[in-house]
């Protein structure tokens, strides 16, 4: 039986657009070098870096900035952050609800401070009661550790307080839902744009 449901983020609960976020990241800092940082499932470079919580925030922007065009500033980047993250379905936001009343809800993502404030923003913009809907949030940047790897699997479970089995996952990498199937998890794939209900509904 599930008792907790852990969801991934980005690509699960916030819809993505890499394309936005590139082009955001060239037309307004000239920074050519996402090409090589921003991938679709996992991160490289200083991008992945900051996720796994190797660099700051700060740290990150500076970078960026410095293989940017001159009279950039650290808000420009933040904005080109926010380009990856283009809504929520209302939809999600009625389920969350519901499942809450049941079940004990948390996020788990590879992610970073950035991006995390702004989801953060749009589930308010969206009306989400994130802080009471969660229970918490597993972020890689905090824990130092990335999905899909045992670890922070590990660790989530300890905390959550159930055992593996009745934890429901959730998430839009095969090798996310992958990762966390080994460490003993129930795990379900989902696919940005699909009714979350029902892909849901098999398991719970």
């Amino acid at each position: 039986m599930v008792k907790a449901i852990v969801f991934d983020l980005g690509g699960v609960l916030i819809d993505l657009s890499f394309e936005n976020c590139v082009r955001a990241f060239v037309d307004i800092l000239g920074f050519e070098r996402i090409y090589e940082l921003l991938d679709l499932s996992h991160q490289k470079g200083i991008y992945g870096d900051m996720e796994a919580g190797l660099v700051t925030a700060d740290e990150f922007r500076a970078e960026v900035l410095r293989s940017s065009r001159p009279g950039a500033v650290p808000a420009d980047v933040d904005r080109c952050m926010a380009a990856l993250l283009t809504g929520m379905d209302p939809k999600k936001v009625q389920l969350l609800e519901r499942l809450a009343e049941k079940y004990a809800i948390y996020g788990l993502t590879n992610n970073n401070e950035i991006s995390v404030a702004r989801m953060h923003e749009i589930y308010e913009e969206n009306g989400l009661d994130w802080q009471r809907v969660f229970r918490k949030e597993f972020i890689s940047c905090r824990m130092k550790l990335m999905k899909p790897s045992r670890e922070i699997f590990d660790a989530a479970a300890a905390e959550i307080g159930f055992p593996p089995e009745e934890i429901l996952f959730v998430d839009d990498s095969q090798k996310n839902v992958d990762g966390a199937r080994a460490a003993g998890w129930q795990a379900v794939l989902y696919v940005q744009g699909t009714d979350l209900g029902a892909c849901l509904a098999n398991y719970l």
